[in-house]
């Protein structure tokens, strides 16, 4: 487990989870998947915009935005009934937006691994949402270079 500061956000999200017991953690992260925010109107019917993340066994995508003064949006979409997947593009979601740019980028890449899930869900699960995790450190590294 990697023993680097997290931001505020995500580390209150993984003390959220490993406060629970095991089978409670499952039911935090359908609530997760109940609050995926729905995706930006200008990103709608416009999946070209948007990155398919291939780890993941559902179909997710994700955006990310990085403004001018070096904040960053990240945007998801997941199907309904894809609620493991949902609530991981979830937590990414909510834990990422309102951050800047470098601390999206120190976010170490483990962070999936120390949420306490686990022993819940499948090591592939696991690994979609690293993927997710990466493909959003990716977007953030281009788009703040792209503005630079």
């Amino acid at each position: 487990m990697s023993t680097s500061p997290l931001p505020q956000t995500l580390a209150d999200i993984r003390e959220d989870f490993l406060e629970l017991e095991q089978q409670d953690r499952l039911l935090l992260l359908l609530e997760f998947a109940n609050e995926l925010p729905d995706i930006p109107e200008e990103y709608e019917g416009h999946p070209e915009l948007q990155e398919r993340v291939v780890e993941c066994q559902s179909p997710v995508y994700i955006i990310v935005d990085v403004d001018d003064d070096n904040v960053v949006a990240m945007h998801a979409t997941a199907p309904k009934e894809a609620p493991t997947t949902r609530g991981f593009a979830s937590i990414l979601a909510q834990g990422l937006t309102g951050l800047s740019a470098d601390e999206v980028l120190a976010i170490p890449d483990d962070y999936p691994q120390t949420i306490g899930l686990t022993k819940a869900v499948s090591a592939l699960r696991i690994g979609g949402m690293t993927g997710m995790l990466m493909r959003a450190k990716r977007q953030v590294r281009e788009k703040k270079h792209a503005s630079v």
